[in-house]
């Protein structure tokens, strides 16, 4: 199944309290979950977090996660009117359209856990180093990296996802892996992220695989729309 992930940005003289319920309430109740190949479908919306990572900071206050069957059932959703003539043409009322960053992944469960219910999870963005193969690169976030953030102290689930071979057929993927991990609360989030593992062991296994300067993360909040039982 595709997981896609697409991160989305206030339109101008918008607030991003404006921009979260509108997507939430409106966009993708109206529009986006009337499109009928569209499985399964989550907008996590950004909340205040000193751990955000990135510089500079993401414009993004919100993410559409959308899960499709396959490739045809994906070119099909963009061919349909609840797309053209909905969720499309809706897309100015509220988003920065130009600043949507879209990426289409594999997912990997490396730590099981609820699919709703819990608390806020951090969304990581991540590119390799310059020079490192892709096929390299992925082997070693699954074998080497993802063991280390498994053992993040209060993890309830952890999902690795790798960008798909077609954003690499005319150039580079802006990123290469979107990973997340899902914490109880905010108290367990920021005693993973404050704690000697992420410091000294999970810091030191990403820097040996990713570009410093492309690590960029959201925190977030999530809002089912489709699921999380795929329909």
């Amino acid at each position: 199944m595709i997981h896609q992930i697409i991160l989305a940005a206030p339109k101008p003289g918008m607030t991003a309290e404006q921009f979260q319920d509108y997507w939430v309430r409106t966009h993708a109740v109206q529009y986006a979950s009337k499109i009928p190949q569209i499985r399964k479908y989550l907008v996590d919306t950004r909340i205040p977090s000193e751990f955000d990572m990135g510089i500079p900071r993401l414009p993004h206050e919100g993410i559409a996660e959308i899960w499709l069957a396959n490739d045809e059932e994906q070119l099909a959703s963009l061919q349909t009117p609840e797309f053209l003539e909905g969720a499309r043409r809706d897309e100015p009322n509220w988003a920065a359209f130009w600043l949507t960053i879209v990426l289409d992944t594999t997912a990997h469960e490396i730590v099981s856990g609820p699919e709703s219910g819990l608390g806020p999870k951090v969304v990581f963005l991540l590119k390799r180093h310059p020079g490192l193969k892709l096929a390299e690169y992925r082997q070693r976030t699954l074998d080497d990296y993802a063991p280390d953030v498994a053992k993040l102290p209060g993890l309830r689930r952890y999902v690795h996802g790798h960008t798909r071979d077609g954003f690499y057929v005319f150039g580079e993927a802006a990123f290469d892996s979107v990973e997340q991990l899902w914490f109880d609360d905010e108290a367990a989030l920021r005693e993973a992220l404050s704690s000697p593992h992420w410091r000294d062991q999970v810091t030191a296994t990403r820097a040996a695989l990713v570009d410093p300067a492309y690590v960029f993360s959201l925190t977030v909040a999530e809002h089912w729309i489709i699921g999380p039982q795929p329909r």
